[in-house]
């Protein structure tokens, strides 16, 4: 059996930074417990061995007023304003892990707010990232994930718009937004937010996908990264399927006659959990 696996598979920048960050507080804070507000990443695996190292996630600023003491670590997607006052408000230490593409959003949007523009979201409204930069709007603004939702948009007048983009979000969806936006914006400044590294990732799924008879796409459940290669992957190669380890993967059956299999990873898939499914696919089928 061939495989190709893909080169950006696996931890970008901003994950492996954070992880990186929060195994080091586990090891040597000076100020424990250590609590990370949210899950670090969305991997399932990384959690748990986190988890047996003393780093608890919490969910919530409800939770945070049970924390006596401690560090909280704020995870790669970022957070409100609101939070880090409250963690600094509480008198805990605070270690920031925002992915730093993520922080430019921060920025932007603080600034457009600033400013008085009419801010447009573009991402998932539910997703922790744009929850995360919704924290740093002063003003006016719409989150919308679709072409449709832009088509529903309804701007205040006179109003100048920023737009920005969560960092995973589909190019190809974001570009047909952006296109629409545009038409309907007398006045509007784009802030280029889709991170580099998922944009490779995306076109590099897409190439071997379309290249190969079965595509495996690797991550987290709840990971949106991982669900949106998922997607483009199965657009154009109808044997895609989706697991979180090689456990998930123990029981597929490619269809007959396939030869070359590709693999690919989201953003909080750890390299070992890649190697392991890549082996098991070259010497079990």
């Amino acid at each position: 059996m061939e495989v190709r696996v893909a080169k950006t598979a696996g931890f970008c920048f901003g994950v492996k930074r954070a992880v990186d960050m929060v195994y080091k507080e586990a090891q040597e804070s000076p100020c424990k417990p250590v609590y990370t507000y949210g899950p670090i990443i969305h991997n399932e695996e990384v959690i748990a061995d986190l988890e047996s190292k003393g780093v608890h996630a919490i969910e919530s600023e409800e939770e945070l007023d049970r924390i006596q003491s401690g560090t909280v670590i704020i995870r790669s997607h970022g957070v409100g304003r609101a939070v880090y006052d409250h963690i600094e408000a509480r008198g805990l230490r605070l270690v920031d892990a925002t992915c730093p593409f993520v922080k430019k959003i921060h920025r932007a949007v603080r600034d457009a707010g600033d400013r008085g523009d009419h801010v447009i979201i573009i991402g998932k409204a539910d997703h922790p990232e744009v929850q995360g930069i919704i924290g740093w709007c002063s003003g006016t603004y719409d989150v919308i994930a679709s072409l449709e939702e832009a088509e529903n948009l309804h701007i205040p007048d006179g109003k100048r718009v920023t737009s920005v983009c969560q960092t995973t979000f589909n190019i190809s969806k974001y570009k047909k937004i952006i296109d629409y936006l545009s038409q309907i914006c007398y006045d509007m400044y784009v802030v280029k937010t889709i991170c580099t590294a998922t944009q490779e990732r995306q076109t590099e799924a897409k190439e071997i996908a379309s290249s190969v008879d079965a595509m495996i796409v690797i991550g987290g459940r709840t990971s949106s990264n991982t669900q949106k290669l998922y997607e483009i992957c199965k657009s154009v190669c109808e044997d895609t399927c989706y697991i979180q380890t090689l456990r998930d993967l123990s029981t597929k059956t490619f269809q007959t006659g396939c030869t070359v299999v590709g693999i690919t990873a989201g953003a909080s898939t750890p390299e070992y959990i890649i190697e392991e499914v890549q082996l098991y696919v070259r010497t079990n089928f």
